[in-house]
């Protein structure tokens, strides 16, 4: 069973300096933290502050032949969490015939927004990233600490990069 899901910003691991992605249902009573790369981010950032480029990024450049040849995006799905590493598929619509293409979260979740489609993730995820192991090797303290952070983020918490 999926929950569909929106972007609600970026942020910082204050830990690692690495790009954190939030996603919310849509009742905002769940969230979901997925750390993705910097140049993801980017990508990311750049369809979520509506910023043009001159020249266009990978996931514009898919975009675009997307629409040249008639595919459809039905939805991104952030489908499992294993091994603290999370896993994607985008489904496509091709004249009719239903295609799932493996996807890391960051590509699924830059289509889905460059094509104004859905977001899903299986409740199970969900389920399973409140268990996710958060921590740096140094124990329970920066556990609860990032448990006290996420269990308290709102979209406000995200600057510039709000929606």
């Amino acid at each position: 069973m999926y929950v569909e899901m929106k972007v609600t910003g970026l942020t910082i691991d204050p830990f690692t300096s690495m790009p954190i992605i939030i996603l919310k249902d849509m009742e905002e009573k769940a969230a979901l933290p997925i750390w993705i790369g910097l140049i993801e981010a980017s990508a990311i950032a750049t369809e979520l502050e509506h910023i043009q480029l001159a020249r266009p990024m990978t996931h514009d450049l898919l975009k675009n032949i997307m629409d040249s040849v008639g595919i459809k995006v039905i939805k991104a799905a952030i489908t499992e969490l294993r091994d603290n590493t999370f896993y994607a598929k985008v489904v496509l619509d091709n004249a009719g015939k239903e295609i799932e293409m493996d996807a890391r979260p960051s590509d699924a979740i830059a289509i889905a927004l460059r094509t104004k489609s859905p977001i899903f993730v299986e409740k199970s995820v969900v389920e399973k990233s409140r268990k996710i192991d958060l921590t740096l090797d140094d124990g329970e303290q920066k556990k609860r600490k990032w448990t006290e952070i996420l269990e308290s983020l709102s979209p406000d918490d995200f600057g510039k990069y709000k929606m």
